[in-house]
């Protein structure tokens, strides 16, 4: 297939889902054009070394500028500001030269913050396949009832409404729309039941379902090579930036570990990724050398590797916690909230451990570091689960299915 892939995103390592899935549709021998932006010197890097990989690139730099420009454009309108955020014309102008050119049996656009140029392509005649990745709603409905980050708080408040119209109306503008998980299909499938007056566009029936497309995990760059796990580690990764990840981090130090210190006073937690709040830092600081917070590091795996126990605290989200498959890849046990796994098939107390309380989660990592013999079992239960349900290739092979089952409908 001849595949346009649109990301608002340079798609590098820590985007682990278009990253995976250009990988893979690259490596199926399909011809894919990126269209992207970047916004640093090594997204830039990164682009040189997508075109090596065979892919052909068209690229804009997309500049603070350019970003605040859109939210101010996007302010007076229906329109929530992540769907233009990351909009740049040089990058638009330069996929209309290419449709000029060529015919694409599949524009595949990704998240809400490439809406915009999924909407464009349709006005023009492309066929477009809509990947929303996580329903956005249901993030912001979660993040304004439960967040501990000032930005997870009153970002929601300022955009809730307007998500919620527009997300329906794109369910119900796209014949082929894709999710991470079926929680977020069906609450997307209920924003386009929901209807919603104004503000984006809209057809007049919804009548196709949300295709669910399920994350993955890269099986050989997460996996444990027999490395000696440090006593009495627990480690926590993700994005910091994220305010969900604000949040769960926040409450593993103040409200979890405490319990945990309790019995084990020596056990230690490495909160593990990009741009980590002062807030957390300075706690951090406080509680050190109990708590470490490493900021970006260049590999997770071997954090996830030497930990003893992984921790997924999440207090809300949306999707699939790619950190917990991650962990679970590397066969380190994982204890986590039932939120944080409701879009895996998991088998709690075998694949995983799951509690739902501050409680509950202290009594299972003291658990699991009690028991050398139970974090083995877990430990390989989960590589097993992500082996069998998260591997790249299988979901490649379904998102090859939905390509080919949009291509024969629309002849």
């Amino acid at each position: 297939m001849n595949i346009l892939f649109v990301c608002p995103y340079t798609p590098t390592p820590i985007r682990t889902r278009p990253y995976n899935l250009l990988r893979a549709l690259a490596r199926r021998g399909h011809s894919v054009t990126l269209a992207t932006v970047w916004e640093t010197p090594d997204e830039r890097r990164a682009l040189a070394e997508w075109r090596e990989a065979g892919l052909q690139v068209i690229a804009a730099p997309l500049t603070k500028r350019r970003s605040l420009l859109n939210v101010l454009r996007t302010l007076p309108t229906p329109r929530p500001v992540q769907a233009l955020y990351c909009w740049h014309p040089e990058l638009w102008a330069q996929i209309r030269e290419r449709l000029a050119v060529a015919r694409f049996d599949v524009c595949h656009v990704e998240h809400l913050r490439g809406s915009e140029y999924a909407v464009q392509l349709k006005q023009v005649g492309a066929p477009v396949v809509w990947d929303s990745v996580d329903c956005i709603t249901m993030l912001f409905e979660r993040a304004r009832r439960t967040s501990r980050s000032l930005f997870g708080r009153w970002i929601p408040r300022l955009e809730l409404a307007r998500t919620r119209r527009y997300e329906g109306r794109l369910v119900r503008m796209f014949r082929r729309v894709l999710a991470t998980s079926a929680e977020d299909a069906a609450a997307l499938q209920q924003l386009a039941r929901d209807g919603g007056a104004g503000g984006g566009p809209a057809e007049a029936a919804f009548g196709s379902a949300v295709d669910v497309l399920s994350n993955g995990v890269d099986l050989d760059y997460f996996q444990s090579r027999g490395e000696t796990r440090a006593a009495e580690t627990v480690v926590f990764t993700g994005k910091m930036s994220y305010h969900a990840n604000t949040t769960a981090a926040l409450s593993l130090v103040k409200d979890i570990m405490p319990l945990v210190w309790r019995s084990r006073p020596d056990t230690r937690v490495e909160i593990v990724g990009n741009s980590p709040p002062r807030e957390l830092a300075a706690l951090a600081s406080r509680l050190a050398p109990r708590v470490s917070v490493t900021g970006h590091v260049d590999h997770v795996p071997p954090y996830l590797c030497a930990a003893t126990v992984a921790v997924a605290p999440m207090a809300y989200g949306a999707g699939v916690q790619n950190k917990i498959l991650e962990a679970m890849a590397c066969a380190t046990p994982v204890v986590a909230t039932p939120q944080a796994t409701a879009a895996l098939e998991v088998r709690a107390g075998s694949d995983l451990l799951v509690a739902d309380s501050n409680s509950g989660m202290a009594g299972e990592i003291l658990r699991l570091l009690d028991d050398a013999a139970l974090r083995h079992k877990v430990g390989q239960n989960g590589r097993g689960y992500v082996v069998e349900h998260h591997n790249w290739d299988r979901i490649a092979t379904r998102l090859e299915g939905i390509y080919q089952d949009y291509v024969d409908a629309a002849h």
